[in-house]
């Protein structure tokens, strides 16, 4: 499928809720929340593509990584390339409401399982959804990871029963919606939580449990503590609160204080292959993309996911040998400069 074409697409079907601009960095849509953008200035959605815009690459050429193997085991899968598609859910709430939810997920499902990643599926002020987004992820085998929001305990373990009722791998909570204005609007209660809650839901699961929205070492080291699989160094598209710094450029400091103790993921900004190596040498161990997807799924359904997938893997390759990187595990931190 042509790419600009599924752009194209993408943009008329989005109604307005997302522009498609050439550059995906938040200055358009700022403030837009219901909506794809940021929230208030837009200011963190901004500075999560400016800081990873501001690290750079070191080509080297003289190496024997020909082929590269992009392929990373976490959770107990393979994925082809490091990159899982974020949980981005509310289709009548922020993307313009052309296509339902079930539509919408059911396309990321397909298009991510068709291409040798994995989806993550979310939670929403709606209730139909996250169980609609369960559905489709059990029709699927289950080959999934499902994320909570941080209502009360009782209540987030109840939708993690419903997960793993759906035969997801892994289940999360994005912590970082503690003050996500569409559910607040939506008279829906959530919250920070406190050690002792996270290691609750921690405990109440057998499955591996994700937090999502780590921005500080001190909130690092205490997600260790909890016991909780791994983090995803993220301040959620930059919608819950303004004036956060970009997600690469708290990644290093974060990764220097918690690497080996907890898996890293990292959300923010990543667009490309290119930006997915950044990521890596930075310090985290895979991915999340989070608004791309919505594009290329609202562009051309499943087979626009497998498009994107692709295009990222091909960029991602290309990268890995222009940089003289063997394998994931072989990037490091002198693959950059910044």
């Amino acid at each position: 499928m042509d790419y600009n074409v599924l752009l194209k697409t993408a943009r008329e079907n989005l109604q307005g809720s997302c522009r498609v601009c050439p550059a995906c960095n938040g200055k358009v849509c700022a403030g837009e929340v219901p909506g794809m953008g940021g929230t208030g200035t837009g200011k963190s959605f901004t500075a999560n593509y400016e800081a990873l815009e501001r690290v750079k690459l070191n080509m080297r050429t003289i190496h024997d990584a020909k082929d590269p193997d992009m392929t990373i085991e976490l959770f107990g899968k393979k994925l082809r390339i490091p990159v899982f598609a974020a949980p981005v859910s509310g289709t009548t709430l922020n993307m313009g409401g052309k296509f339902t939810e079930r539509e919408y997920i059911s396309w990321v499902i397909k298009g991510c399982l068709d291409s040798g990643i994995y989806p993550m599926v979310g939670d929403t002020a709606v209730d139909a959804f996250l169980p609609t987004n369960l559905e489709e992820l059990k029709k699927a085998g289950g080959e999934g990871i499902a994320f909570i929001k941080p209502w009360k305990n009782e209540e987030a373990i109840r939708k993690i029963k419903m997960a793993e009722e759906a035969g997801v791998f892994a289940v999360g909570m994005d912590i970082d919606a503690a003050g996500l204005i569409t559910l607040a609007l939506h008279g829906k209660p959530v919250g920070p939580k406190t050690v002792e809650e996270i290691r609750e839901l921690v405990e109440s699961t057998n499955l591996p449990f994700i937090l999502k929205g780590i921005m500080t070492v001190e909130d690092a080291l205490l997600a260790v503590e909890t016991g909780a699989a791994a983090i995803v160094v993220s301040n959620h598209g930059g919608r819950v609160l303004d004036q956060t710094p970009g997600v690469a450029e708290v990644l290093p400091e974060i990764a220097a204080a918690v690497k080996g103790k907890i898996t890293i993921l990292a959300d923010g900004g990543v667009r490309s292959g290119v930006d997915v190596l950044k990521m890596l040498a930075l310090g985290a161990d895979a991915v999340l993309i989070g608004r791309p997807f919505v594009t290329a799924s609202f562009g051309g359904g499943d087979e626009g996911v497998r498009t994107y997938v692709d295009k990222i893997a091909n960029e991602l390759k290309s990268a890995m040998i222009l940089t003289g990187c063997r394998d994931v595990k072989s990037v490091g931190k002198g693959v950059i400069r910044y």
